[in-house]
């Protein structure tokens, strides 16, 4: 499965967010932001993939950030309705950059529609962000539909959660079997050199894997 193919994505993302909201960007460490994600590989009844699901929860250093000034009634919490703006202008902003997300089906890489169900949650000081992804043109059969989740310049940082739940089909044809690839862990050196990056920069990724793959596999 190929890599995703867009320059300084995620500085992209963040920046068009910071800016509806009227916020200052600080300068800090590569990656800036830290996602632990799930996802959901929904079929029809035909045994065709019809969308995807994503559960992104975000670090909490970024959810607190991000979400200043949205407790309009300073009651001490973050209800959807007061977080439905910020949903809404990340669904804006989300195709400049593909939605971090890569499809194939039987191999041939597949277009996205308009994303639906989109919301935003609160809790224990976590920002989670839920939207449905539809596949524009569903192919009717997929023996094998893959997915690669991640953003390839690191600006922001997918951990796709070690957890059985991780990524999941729903109403998948029998026999049906979900494989993941995570990437392996940066080397203390890489690390340290990405520390002492600052958001002006874009680090030159191409030589790691940072995205996590997805394969689900049909007889």
């Amino acid at each position: 499965m190929e890599t995703l193919k867009q320059p300084l994505t995620g500085s992209a993302l963040l920046a068009l967010v910071a800016l509806w909201l009227g916020f200052t960007i600080p300068a800090q460490a590569h990656p800036h932001v830290f996602v632990n994600a799930k996802a959901e590989i929904v079929y029809a009844p035909d045994g065709s993939v019809q969308a995807l699901r994503h559960i992104w929860s975000f670090d909490e250093a970024y959810s607190a950030y991000i979400t200043q000034g949205l407790d309009k009634n300073n009651d001490g919490k973050l209800t959807p309705d007061e977080l439905t703006d910020l949903a809404k202008v990340n669904m804006e902003s989300l195709p400049e950059v593909g939605y971090f997300t890569i499809a194939k089906a039987n191999g041939k890489q597949q277009e996205f529609g308009p994303p639906s169900d989109a919301s935003l949650a609160f809790e224990n000081k976590i920002l989670t962000l839920t939207f449905t992804l539809p596949l524009k043109n569903p192919p009717h059969a997929n023996r094998s539909f893959g997915i690669e989740i991640g953003d390839p310049t690191y600006f922001v940082a997918f951990d796709i959660v070690d957890v059985p739940d991780a990524v999941v089909t729903r109403d998948a044809p029998k026999g049906c079997v979900v494989r993941v690839a995570r990437p392996p862990k940066l080397d203390p050196a890489t690390q340290l050199k990405l520390a002492q990056e600052d958001i002006t920069a874009t680090p030159d990724m191409s030589s790691y894997q940072v995205t996590t793959r997805a394969l689900v596999a049909c007889p």
